[in-house]
């Protein structure tokens, strides 16, 4: 492996995702809440380590794909290691873990949080911390790809190793254009929502902290109530609305700003997908309406909101959750495993995977009854290959593996069941708020620090779809 190249373009990617703390640091000035000198700080040793590594060391050639998938590994650890600084430096009383958690759960839109007091933050650091959301739901080396031309050599295996999702939707002829295109929706659609969070009542500070949590499917919110805080029916639909944009594939976005507004319809996997929340939404409606939880507009409200955020992986809460039925709150872990879809901000297993799975299970039993049949299982009007299949199976085998050892894992921390298997699914998944002692209304303060410390791995590995993390620990990735 060509380890300056690395370093290298590491130094590159931290000069880079540092400057955008110059936002919260104009945040701080308005505000003036004592987080200036922290995040200016911040800026300063993030920058200048990062230039040191970018100048100082010399490129070799062209990015290969160990390359790839080392910079995006350890790309992702290094921005978060660098971005728990602000944390660190500001008078907020925080250990270096609990930063380096509160961070990790940014950057890889996990929402996720340690925090018992939202409230008391400066708006700074409160902006920092939403804009980790932002940065990292279209991604991170995506961004730098559009901005950086020295990663436009190799750029594919970075897009690879990055962009979620089972196939790589690449609709531009260069990879630094559809860097571009994917961000260009991205910067609109955060816009739009901001827009109208602002008519329906919002400061701009708070509509902008939400946008970033709601486009990015990360789920922090500047109030520790959540969007429950705002007691506005008009403030959950439009957020609603923008989870379920959000944990659409976004080249389907792009496609539609250029006119192509039946690529949707035509789109399998998002049929499958409006199906999956409109069923569960019904369920959910028809029981909390007959459990007497409130009247018909209410429980819509309710049930349509907590859908969204959990398929999607977005992890807001405007109700307690927990309080329902006991067969609501399983059909909605049960959403924890599926996600968005592929090419979307969303985390999990992803939509089109348990598509595919879905009808691989029907051409089965079909088989059965006619053994010789040839039945191709279709996605879109499009043959899915043999190859693609495997991969799927092999992905959803290894997910359901990690998620059953970690779970034992935490158990052995002194956890209680259900708060041992939802700590799992919710960090791997990327969704933040779960069941147990980690519902919506509590957090992951009490979590023994390893605990911590396995989940932040989980983060990662869930964001970055597991396969770009673990294959780093293959003992053949480091020889030749």
């Amino acid at each position: 492996m060509d380890i300056r190249s690395v370093l290298r373009v590491l130094g590159a990617l931290l000069v880079f995702c540092s400057l955008t703390l110059i936002l919260p640091i104009g945040v701080s000035l308005y505000y003036q809440d004592g987080d200036f000198h922290a995040l200016l700080f911040s800026l300063l040793v993030s920058v200048t380590l990062g230039g040191l590594l970018w100048k100082l060391l010399p490129s070799e050639g062209e990015l290969r794909i160990r390359e790839g998938f080392a910079i995006v590994t350890f790309g992702w650890l290094l921005l978060t290691l660098f971005g728990t600084l602000p944390y660190l430096f500001s008078d907020v009383e925080i250990s270096f873990t609990d930063a380096f958690f509160e961070t990790m759960s940014g950057f890889t839109t996990t929402g996720a949080t340690i925090l018992t007091d939202v409230e008391s933050l400066p708006h700074g650091i409160l902006f920092w911390r939403s804009l980790t959301h932002w940065l990292g739901g279209m991604g991170i080396i995506l961004l730098s790809l559009a901005i950086l031309p020295m990663l436009s050599v190799g750029g594919m295996q970075l897009f690879k190793a990055e962009v979620p999702g089972p196939s790589v939707d690449k609709f531009q002829p260069r990879i630094q254009d559809t860097a571009k295109s994917l961000w260009g929706v991205y910067v609109i659609i955060t816009m739009v929502e901001a827009g109208l969070l602002k008519l329906g009542g919002m400061n701009i500070f708070d509509a902008l902290c939400h946008t970033f949590g709601t486009v990015a499917t990360g789920g922090f919110s500047t109030k520790s109530a959540g969007i429950g805080h705002f007691e506005s029916a008009y403030i959950e639909y439009v957020i609603t609305f923008f989870m379920i944009v959000a944990g659409t594939n976004f080249a389907l976005h792009y496609r539609a700003f250029q006119g192509q507004f039946r690529n949707y319809l035509d789109n399998s996997e998002w049929r499958f997908y409006l199906g999956l929340v409109g069923v569960v939404t019904g369920f959910i409606f028809v029981d909390l309406f007959f459990f007497k939880h409130g009247g018909i507009f209410y429980s819509f409200q309710k049930s349509i909101f907590q859908v969204t955020s959990l398929m999607t992986t977005t992890g807001f809460h405007s109700a307690n959750y927990e309080t329902w039925s006991t067969s609501s709150q399983l059909v909605l872990v049960s959403l924890m495993f599926i996600g968005g879809c592929a090419g979307s901000t969303g985390g999990s297993i992803k939509v089109v995977r348990i598509y595919i799975l879905f009808r691989y299970g029907l051409t089965q039993l079909k088989k059965l009854l006619h053994p010789q049949a040839v039945i191709p299982i279709r996605l879109s009007n499009r043959s899915v290959p043999s190859e693609a299949i495997t991969e799927i199976l092999g992905f959803v085998l290894l997910y359901i593996l990690i998620f059953a050892i970690a779970s034992i894992f935490m158990s052995t921390l002194g956890l209680d069941l259900v708060t041992s298997v939802s700590t799992v699914i919710s960090t791997l998944g990327n969704i933040g708020p779960g069941v147990g002692t980690i519902g919506p209304t509590e957090n992951y303060a009490h979590i023994p620090l390893i605990g911590k410390w396995m989940l932040s791995f989980l983060m990662l590995t869930g964001r970055l779809e597991i396969y770009t993390v673990l294959v780093i620990f293959n003992r053949y990735f480091w020889t030749k």
